[in-house]
């Protein structure tokens, strides 16, 4: 048996539910209608044929996510995953934090905030704009009430405006849920070469 990862990497590791996923030739048309969005391009993966056994929440689901981190407007991609990486870090997400890690380097073209990220956590030498996202995220994801108006100067203070600070608590809350159900539902085990 593999042993689930326990430390924080970029590199994507393969999800293994704990939850036997719905079997797609024998989904319902309400499962399969749930499925038709998926989180991203490539395919119904482990993952969404757990969530299909609920499929009214899937179908809510995706749309919410999608809308959250691939909209137009307010935080730029690469920020919005710096946002999903601390609050991914924060929950101890190992999957997550892999996922939008890579995605970040991908976007960034640039492996060195996230591995500052990865070796000093909330010391990381960032730029103002980038500490000023990670530790708002970070604080957001340790404790919401202790997230308050100081913290969003802070943020103001750094650049961002009200539509970019709207988009990374929706960003940072987003994990704090989805965070919990990778872990509940499964585990990141490195994949097969």
């Amino acid at each position: 048996m593999t042993e689930p990862i326990t430390d924080f990497t970029t590199v994507v590791p393969f999800w293994k539910p704990r939850v036997t996923p719905v079997e797609l030739d024998k989904a319902s048309e309400e499962q399969l209608e749930a499925m038709k969005v998926t989180p991203s391009d490539t395919g119904v993966g482990a993952y969404v044929l757990v969530l299909a056994h609920d499929p009214q929440t899937l179908k809510e689901r995706t749309p919410l996510f999608n809308g959250i981190m691939y909209s137009h407007g307010g935080l730029s991609r690469t920020e919005t995953e710096l946002g999903a990486v601390a609050a991914s870090l924060v929950n101890r997400c190992i999957y997550c934090a892999a996922v939008h890690s890579n995605r970040y380097n991908q976007l960034a073209k640039d492996e060195t905030v996230i591995e500052g990220i990865f070796g000093a956590g909330e010391a990381a030498d960032l730029d103002p704009r980038q500490k000023a996202i990670f530790n708002f995220a970070t604080k957001l994801s340790e404790c919401p009430s202790e997230a308050g108006e100081a913290d969003v100067r802070q943020l103001m203070d750094a650049g961002l405006g009200m539509d970019e600070i709207f988009d990374l608590v929706l960003t940072a809350s987003l994990f704090g849920w989805a965070n919990r159900l990778m872990h509940v539902l499964g585990d990141p085990i490195p994949r097969e070469s």
